[in-house]
């Protein structure tokens, strides 16, 4: 499927609703909720099957998601700030937070579930500067040295700060 081209217009959340999906362990979507569906733009047939980076918005660095999946892939759920893209190129901004679907018997997982929710307009002005550091050192440098420039950011923030507590915490430190 073509990923579309990005514009300036960003999708007003309901504050009251969230957008949820599941997918299987490799994050392939296997279940999207009517308002994630209505957000995004796609349709079950799209979505269903599909890689769940197919709302990855490019603004976006790669260097979030590799901690995302570093993180959930070690078996501990996360809360992130995430710009996602939609369909027709728009964006929207979310609170996500990633839960483990373990199988029952041997404890293995097997699948991920994550609820988005509208995030205020400072958390967004905050992650977006960050995030376009992160990704302008990301394109200059490589991943390694975007890890780095995050580490030196947290690291200014407190000594204990780690990217999956500043995540969850996310109102108290800003």
């Amino acid at each position: 499927m073509k990923r579309p081209e990005p514009v300036d217009d960003a999708i007003v959340l309901d504050p009251k609703r969230y957008l949820v999906s599941e997918t299987d362990a490799e994050g392939v979507i296997t279940y999207a909720n009517s308002y994630f569906k209505d957000i995004s733009g796609y349709s079950d047939e799209e979505l269903l099957g599909q890689p769940h980076n197919i709302i990855r918005h490019p603004d976006m660095p790669k260097l979030v998601f590799k901690l995302l999946w570093d993180t959930i892939q070690n078996g501990n759920n996360i809360n992130a700030v995430v710009k996602n893209l939609a369909k027709d190129g728009r964006y929207y901004w979310v609170f996500t937070e990633f839960h483990i679907k373990k199988d029952a018997d041997s404890g293995d997982i097997i699948g991920y579930m994550a609820s988005r929710k509208a995030v205020s307009k400072h958390i967004i002005a905050v992650m977006a500067t960050l995030y376009r550091e992160i990704a302008a050192v990301e394109q200059r440098e490589g991943l390694e040295a975007a890890q780095h420039y995050l580490d030196a950011y947290l690291q200014k923030r407190g000594e204990q700060i780690t990217f999956a507590n500043i995540m969850e915490n996310i109102h108290k430190f800003y």
